[in-house]
């Protein structure tokens, strides 16, 4: 008897089987240690373990926090077993600690590789799981707001770091003539602009410059604004584009765009809207997640292809659609052919690729 797959008969081959069932139960084990980086970063776990310099037992990080030492060692196995986390085997006791590497993903949010934003708003993410099947039903999708606050926080931990070391130094100098022009006192607009780190860092580098960031997500407007009030950028503000629209005057200098159009539900008319508040020597800044133009393609060249679709699903894509007829991008779905494609649609008529790296974005300089 063949333990082959048979065309005929249909019936499995036994170690096959076996492999495609390890393959499924290895995505299951990753959802579940996100789960328990989550509960890392949100217990404090991994900044203790940081801080500490050391490799501690798990009753040790246990006593430094207050948790529960029970708690704590199942926790800290699991990490352990997925690498995430460091053991020394010692004769008295296992005893557990970061590499340096480790300690900036997981502990260091002013270092641009700093990785917990995604793990924060995790528990809101999964929770779409809840409403999704009716999404499939009928098409319309959930916006960001949906996610509730934690969502909006969770975006913000996850962009800030990168835009705190580049933006400045890296990002704008890159655009030509941009700099000039802040210096002497620009009006500026960004879109999508979150809880408001990047418009309020140009607004603060920049005092003769006006800067307006424009969301349309409650829980980020307001973290935002409490961050305008608390830091005292008098240049900067922030609005509702549904109640205070783009000017359609061609009165601004710069615009930016970091990783929303294709989140967007009507994302071509966001571009006309840019198109005609810039002046006709004005710039906008695209910034949006880097594609490939088919799936064949991505699947072979993108090793977090898999991740980004269900993200997708669960958060970018289901904004894009959270209204009948919205464009559903999501987030491989801007490749910068497509964004060629609808800025000339949208009126413009220069587009140039930024040379900046980046592990997940694209940087376009797009003029009328």
């Amino acid at each position: 008897m063949t333990t082959e797959r048979s065309e005929t008969s249909g019936l499995p081959d036994p170690d096959r089987l076996r492999m495609f069932a390890f393959l499924v139960f290895t995505k299951l084990e990753g959802a579940v240690t996100s789960g328990m980086i989550h509960l890392g970063d949100r217990l404090g776990l991994f900044a203790e373990m940081a801080k500490a310099g050391s490799y501690l037992t798990s009753d040790e990080l246990a006593a430094r926090l207050r948790l529960h030492p029970r708690w704590v060692l199942e926790w800290i196995h699991n990490q352990a077993a997925a690498r995430i986390v460091d053991v020394r085997h010692d004769p008295d006791a296992d005893r557990f600690g970061l590499s340096p590497e480790a300690a900036i993903v997981l502990a260091d949010e002013n270092h641009p590789a700093f990785g917990m934003g995604m793990f924060h708003r995790l528990p809101q993410t999964m929770n779409s799981l809840q409403v999704l099947p009716e999404s499939f039903r009928t098409g319309i999708g959930h916006d960001y707001d949906s996610h509730g606050p934690d969502g909006a926080v969770g975006i913000e931990r996850s962009f800030e770091p990168w835009s705190r070391s580049h933006l400045l130094p890296t990002v704008l100098p890159a655009v030509e003539g941009i700099i000039d022009r802040l210096e002497a006192g620009a009006v500026v607009a960004d879109i999508g602009c979150g809880a408001g780190g990047a418009a309020i860092r140009m607004g603060r580098a920049f005092p003769k410059s006006r800067v307006v960031g424009y969301d349309i997500s409650r829980f980020a407007l307001d973290r935002a604004v409490d961050r305008k009030n608390r830091e005292a950028v008098d240049n900067v503000e922030f609005r509702d584009p549904r109640r205070d629209p783009l000017p359609e005057d061609g009165s601004l200098d710069f615009v930016t765009a970091f990783d929303c159009i294709h989140d967007m539900t009507h994302p071509l008319d966001v571009m006309r809207s840019i198109r005609r508040s810039l002046k006709d020597d004005g710039v906008w800044l695209l910034v949006d997640i880097k594609a490939l133009d088919t799936f064949a393609e991505t699947i072979v060249k993108n090793p977090m292809a898999s991740l980004m679709y269900g993200i997708s699903v669960m958060s970018c894509m289901s904004s894009a659609m959270s209204v009948s007829g919205g464009a559903g991008l999501g987030t491989l779905g801007f490749p910068e052919s497509k964004a060629r494609e609808m800025t000339a649609e949208a009126g413009f008529s220069r587009f140039k690729r930024l040379d900046i790296d980046h592990s997940l974005n694209a940087f376009y300089e797009v003029r009328p």
